[in-house]
């Protein structure tokens, strides 16, 4: 109950933090009057918009699931717009409205299934069998109040951040040119929230924090890889991985793995603030930069120089300035969106399961699933994500289970299963490329012996070494791999790439 109260009570605080000390108290005459009418005013929609998500709480009790939602949604919207007013009004007592949200809250989490909030784990919850709850009420009505925007180190976040030049200019950024990819990477974390929240919310981290470094390091995409090498969703040098707990078993890089990398970050971000006395911009910019490499420029410990100081800001690299910034507007957007006319979509993001009737793999679902429910992008990168350790291009035999939006499990039922969107999907899926050809001869490494041909293959966008391997005929991704020096376990090529196909025994 503890937790949910910190979530209520935080967003309710940041809603009026803009008003804490700003407001001038007091004043002579009519507009002391019209302020206190004003107070009493936005005091009145609290106690009616109370009294209306109580009403709500007694319809869930009573099995009206929608009409309860309904009405403890359009109840906290309208509190939280009235808090926010009360922010700009001169003696509204803001402490009346977070009281209100506590209140509430209080109310609706009375019993073990209002306890579950969508990605928690305990050992009395659904959560612990692989099962996602229904959520909170309060968090299933407003999911800004299931946001844990608040403490880093027994300190508000939002007093950390420095709104300063190179954090504003980062806001404009994320707010113009790069707003597509903040709402794309916004919309990758709800699905794989339920994964990488407990692992920071365990290690005592804000989620903003989170949020802000996976939007700037890969944007929520699980399988992104950097030119240096940096993979997965918060972009993990191999050497810094495997220092925290990620290894590859059976093949799998575990820094693919969304809940294991955000473990694995969680764990360095609280190995550098312990370094670096809570200094939160020199964490993250040792992150991006090297913590060897920012102990030299800042020091260490209470002794360490801040971030912003110039000699600090003015000796690490141009990427390094730009990269500090740009998470902490992430994460600052995250907290705060309604100040800058800011509005995340909502998702429906409560993970399921199927189990295929036919054979599969993640580039046909997306066929037939379609744009049901998604209508901009398809189903790929989601399904991608919540599957990591799978080739997007690799059939599944039949019984295998994938994760899922659980909203795609009837579509599934509807259009995967059976009929004439997965007949068409297999169909594309096994269109043969014809190969160019031969246009080259490599030696053999051992004397005396024939050398083989080889043939090259000029990838595409969208290609994989394993549909590549599959058109080819008879070699296999390992012969591909070892021919043009590729490792595993996703072999990483790109449009243009020149690839030698070798010829492989029938």
């Amino acid at each position: 109950m503890l937790r949910h109260r910190t979530f209520c009570i935080a967003a309710a605080a940041a809603a009026l933090a803009a008003c804490a000390g700003n407001a001038p108290r007091g004043g002579p005459g009519a507009a002391q009057a019209k302020a206190d009418d004003e107070s009493n005013a936005l005091y009145q929609r609290l106690d009616e918009d109370s009294r209306r998500y109580e009403a709500g709480l007694a319809l869930a009790r009573s099995g009206e699931t929608a009409r309860a939602q309904a009405e403890m949604k359009a109840a906290l919207d309208d509190l939280r717009a009235a808090a926010t007013q009360c922010a700009q009004v001169k003696e509204c007592d803001e402490q009346r409205f977070v009281a209100g949200f506590d209140s509430l809250l209080r109310a609706g989490i009375g019993s073990p299934s209002d306890l579950a909030v969508e990605g928690d784990t305990s050992a009395t919850t659904p959560e612990a069998t692989g099962e996602v709850g229904e959520g909170s009420p309060v968090v299933t009505a407003l999911p800004q109040l299931g946001r844990s925007v608040t403490l880093l180190k027994g300190r508000e976040l939002g007093d950390i951040i420095a709104l300063n030049g190179p954090v504003k200019a980062a806001l404009e950024e994320w707010l113009t040119q790069y707003r597509p990819n903040l709402m794309t990477a916004y919309e990758n974390y709800q699905y794989l929230r339920y994964q990488m929240w407990p692992e920071y919310e365990k290690a005592g981290l804000p989620e903003a924090l989170l949020f802000g470094m996976l939007a700037k390091e890969s944007g929520g995409k699980v399988h992104a890889v950097s030119r240096s090498g940096a993979s997965g969703p918060l972009q993990f040098m191999y050497a810094t991985g495997l220092r925290f707990g990620l290894t590859t078993v059976d093949g799998f890089d575990q820094r693919f793995d969304p809940r294991l990398a955000a473990r694995a970050n969680a764990a360095y971000v609280n190995e550098q603030l312990a370094i670096f006395n809570n200094n939160l911009e020199l964490v993250i910019g040792a992150y991006n930069g090297g913590e060897g490499a920012m102990q030299r420029r800042a020091g260490r410990g209470e002794n360490a120089s801040g971030f912003w100081s110039p000699e600090v800001y003015g000796s690490v690299s141009q990427e390094t300035r730009e990269y500090v910034p740009m998470v902490l507007a992430a994460a600052w957007l995250f907290m705060h969106p309604e100040r800058y006319n800011l509005e995340f979509p909502k998702i429906a993001a409560k993970p399921g399961s199927i189990t295929l009737k036919r054979p599969a793999s993640i580039a046909e679902l997306t066929v037939c699933l379609g744009q049901d429910g998604n209508a901009h992008d398809g189903w790929f990168r989601t399904l991608r994500n919540l599957n990591p350790q799978l080739d997007p291009q690799q059939q599944e035999p039949v019984g295998a289970r994938l994760v899922v939006p659980q909203r795609l499990e009837k579509v599934y039922e509807r259009d995967c299963a059976a009929g004439r969107w997965p007949e068409l999907a297999a169909e594309l899926h096994e269109a043969i490329v014809p190969a160019p050809p031969p246009v080259a001869l490599a030696q053999s490494r051992s004397p005396g012996k024939a050398r083989a041909k080889d043939r090259t293959y000029i990838v595409r966008k969208g290609d994989t070494l394993a549909a590549i391997a599959r058109r080819s005929g008879h070699c296999g991704i390992r012969e591909i791999a070892a021919a043009n020096g590729l490792r595993g376990p996703h072999y990483p090529i790109k449009p243009g790439q020149a690839l030698k196909v070798p010829e492989c025994p029938r």
